[in-house]
Order: C-alpha cells, then sequence, then structure tokens
C-alpha cells in the first residue's frame, strides 16, 4: 500500500479544483466581516500606513539636515584649526623679524659690520619680510605722536608730560605690531604720553 495519493485516483480535476472553494473573511469571533468593513479597514490601514511614511520621510530629513549642519560645522572647525596653525607659525616668524629689526636697529653696531656681510642678513630680512606680506601680514603702521588705540597699542609704559596736546599720544614705539588682514595679530608695544 502507497501513503501518497495521484489525482486521478481521487478522481479530481486540477483545472477545476479550486472553482468551488471559497475564504471568507473573519473577525477575531469568528463573524463573517463584511465588504464594507473590509473596506474601512484598508482605509484605515492605508492612513496609518501614510502616517508612519509621513513621519519617516520628515525624521529622515530632519537627520539629514542636521548631517549637512554637522559636515559644515566640521568644515568650519577644520578651517578654523588651520587658521590658528598658520598664524602660530607666522608669529614664530613676526618673532625672527624682532630679532633682525633689534640687530639692524643699533645702528652704530650695524654700521661697524663688514658691509658684504651686512648686504647678506638685509636680503634675509627682505626675504623674510617677502614671507610675511605673501601671507597677508602686514605692519601696524604707528609713529610718534598718532593718537593711541586699544585695539592696535598695547601700552608698555606711561610718559608724564605737561603739554594737554600730546595726552594719550604715541611717545615712543618699542616694537612692531603686525595684523593678518583686518585681525591684529599682535599689538604694537608703546610708551604712551599722559598729563
Amino acid at each position: 500500500m502507497t501513503d501518497h495519493y495521484q489525482d486521478d485516483e481521487l478522481n479530481i480535476d486540477p483545472e477545476t479544483a479550486h472553482d468551488d472553494v471559497s475564504f471568507e473573511e473573519t473577525d477575531a469571533e469568528g463573524v463573517a466581516v463584511s465588504q464594507a468593513d473590509k473596506l474601512k479597514k484598508l482605509r484605515a490601514d492605508l492612513a496609518a500606513a501614510k502616517k508612519e511614511s509621513m513621519e519617516n520621510l520628515t525624521g529622515w530629513q530632519k537627520e539629514r539636515a542636521d548631517f549637512i549642519n554637522f559636515k559644515k560645522g566640521e568644515f568650519d572647525r577644520i578651517a578654523a584649526g588651520k587658521e590658528r596653525a598658520v598664524e602660530g607659525v607666522l608669529m614664530d616668524v613676526i618673532a625672527v623679524a624682532d630679532s633682525f629689526d633689534m640687530a639692524m636697529g643699533n645702528s652704530e653696531a650695524w654700521d661697524k659690520v663688514d658691509a658684504n656681510w651686512r648686504m647678506g642678513v638685509e636680503y634675509i630680512y627682505q626675504q623674510l619680510k617677502k614671507v610675511l606680506e605673501e601671507n597677508g601680514v602686514t605692519e601696524i603702521a604707528v609713529t610718534v605722536g598718532d593718537t593711541f588705540n586699544h585695539e592696535l597699542h598695547e601700552p608698555v609704559e606711561t610718559v608724564a608730560t605737561d603739554d594737554a596736546s600730546q595726552d594719550d599720544m604715541i611717545a615712543k614705539v618699542i616694537q612692531k605690531g603686525y595684523k593678518k588682514g583686518e585681525k591684529v595679530l599682535r599689538p604694537a608695544k608703546v610708551n604712551v604720553f599722559n598729563k
């Protein structure tokens, strides 16, 4: 005896076997659901799916905007970090320029140095100044008699004066100041007249 049946043994026609079978949808209690109830349920399911889809889309758009803002912030932070690094190097170059200024500022000693050697040192100093210029660094223009400006000048010492017209005027330039564009890298160190 065999455990399987063949369609022809049961007299089932495979072409028409499903014609007399129907399925009826029922609720949880086994009661048949009407077409109107089915349609109402489908509409409710569709509305819930649309709502969920909109919530997902809104959440995705918000996350995308947050990511774009984060990326922009990262680029800004990287650019600011690079700018600080460049400014640090420029400040080191400015310190070297200060050493040249001090060496060449003592004209009596400077004039005693061999002319060829002096010319070579002055050439190196010009190269150094060119590097600063190429990086947007300029000296802060300040001379004796200019009005003191706390944004551009750093007072080192006050010099007493009886002349009221000299009050808050630059008495002496101690050290050059530098700026990069409009940003002051280092204010000029000055002595200021004070009445």
